[in-house]
């Protein structure tokens, strides 16, 4: 769908804006330099948009995605005089300009900061990101339409639509949230004809002991809950309700042992098994409910995880649905296509997405932390638009260098 704003207002400066302040914060140059280097893109001669800057650009274009490449730059470069040198011309490229300043750069600056930098930030202390000293996290997929060009559909593929074909191609991405402060982390992409299960697997390294880990149903296999549990974390997975498992010891609380096996052969011979605690529950008094719900979990004493606690817990997988839609509505837009014309701008466009967010995100949890409440109730719109709007009177960067304080 056509953006509807082309420009910003006249006399808009990107503290009005974009919060370079929180961007800095949280990506500082150090950072973004190091990544470079990882990526061998540094800029090598002085340009009217060097690299660092060029990094800083594609997220800024992710916090107002609905402005023109021209008008984020213009503001940009007022608000980022602090990191250019004193005697530095600051000038407005063209659309040109700016296109082979991104085409330079690439994705995999954006890869690299998002890899280096993203990751679960909640502390001891913050609210509902823990559940008996472990950390919550949910995994799940999403897609996001990209620029109907040929590249990107050949990149990407489109996906079928009533017995034809979209009408924009779509990149699909899996990613781990902190359920606590919905900080999407350890994201994977490819297209759309790449499934879930497939870009699970990188994922699942990025799971670590101390996190309990929920899924939903079209992620289990038993190749999947081996990679997974491989890492040391505890997993609360749901499979579905007719999923063949033969209870070999009942526990006190209701659950029971059993078994989950790489094939029906081996489940047959009872052979090359793997060890689950099954949760059997239903939602009393919920018109649209299931039947039954079944969920498996590495957790196998009871008494660690009750299996009524672990049947509560598991509602608050719908998290991740939450951190999708503050990703893909009010941050990108609702019916906003990524506006990248290339496969490489797009994926390097999809991470400027990402640290976006979690940008956003973190400055949340700052907030949440000093107001001692749960992150969940603060609004995500609301800190978007401070961001856009507001962070220009904490100043961008000061000139002693030193950081602001929010």
């Amino acid at each position: 769908m056509a953006r509807t704003v082309a420009v910003l207002p006249a006399g808009s400066r990107l503290s009005d804006y974009i919060g370079l302040g929180v961007l800095m914060r949280t990506f500082p140059l150090d950072k973004v330099r190091d990544a470079l280097r990882a990526s061998g893109t540094a800029s090598r001669r002085q340009r009217n948009l060097p690299a660092h800057l060029t990094v800083y650009y594609v997220i800024a274009l992710a916090l107002y995605m609905q402005a023109a490449y021209q008008e984020v730059l213009r503001c940009l470069l007022e608000a980022v005089r602090w990191i250019l040198p004193v005697d530095a011309v600051v000038k407005v490229c063209g659309p040109s300009a700016i296109s082979q300043a991104r085409s330079r750069l690439g994705a995999e600056p954006l890869r690299c900061l998002h890899d280096q930098v993203v990751r679960p930030i909640a502390t001891k202390a913050t609210r509902g990101a823990w559940y008996r000293g472990w950390r919550v996290v949910s995994l799940d997929g999403s897609t996001l339409n990209v620029a109907d060009q040929a590249e990107n559909a050949d990149a990407f593929g489109r996906p079928g639509a009533g017995g034809g074909q979209s009408g924009y191609p779509q990149l699909r991405f899996v990613s781990l949230v902190e359920n606590g402060t919905h900080v999407l982390f350890a994201s994977q992409m490819g297209g759309c004809r790449v499934s879930e299960s497939a870009l699970a697997e990188g994922v699942y390294r990025h799971l670590t002991a101390g996190m309990l880990c929920l899924a939903g149903r079209g992620l289990f296999s038993f190749r999947a809950w081996n990679l997974a549990r491989a890492q040391k974390a505890e997993l609360v997975w749901r499979v579905k309700k007719n999923f063949r498992l033969r209870p070999e010891r009942y526990l006190p609380d209701g659950s029971y042992l059993s078994q989950v096996f790489p094939s029906g052969a081996d489940w047959k011979k009872r052979t090359h098994g793997v060890t689950v605690r099954v949760i059997d529950y239903q939602l009393a008094g919920i018109a649209e409910a299931e039947p039954i719900y079944r969920l498996l979990t590495t957790v196998l004493d009871a008494e660690q995880a009750p299996a009524q606690e672990l049947a509560a817990l598991y509602g608050q997988r719908w998290e991740i649905e939450t951190a999708f839609d503050e990703l893909k509505v009010h941050l990108r837009g609702a019916r906003i296509v990524l506006r990248s014309k290339t496969p490489e701008l797009v994926r390097q466009e999809f991470y400027g997405l990402l640290l976006a967010h979690f940008a956003i995100r973190n400055l949340m949890h700052e907030a949440a932390l000093l107001a001692d409440v749960d992150c969940d109730e603060l609004s995500f719109l609301h800190a978007v638009r401070v961001v856009r709007r507001q962070m220009g009177r904490y100043g961008a960067i000061p000139p002693s260098g030193e950081k602001s304080v929010l």
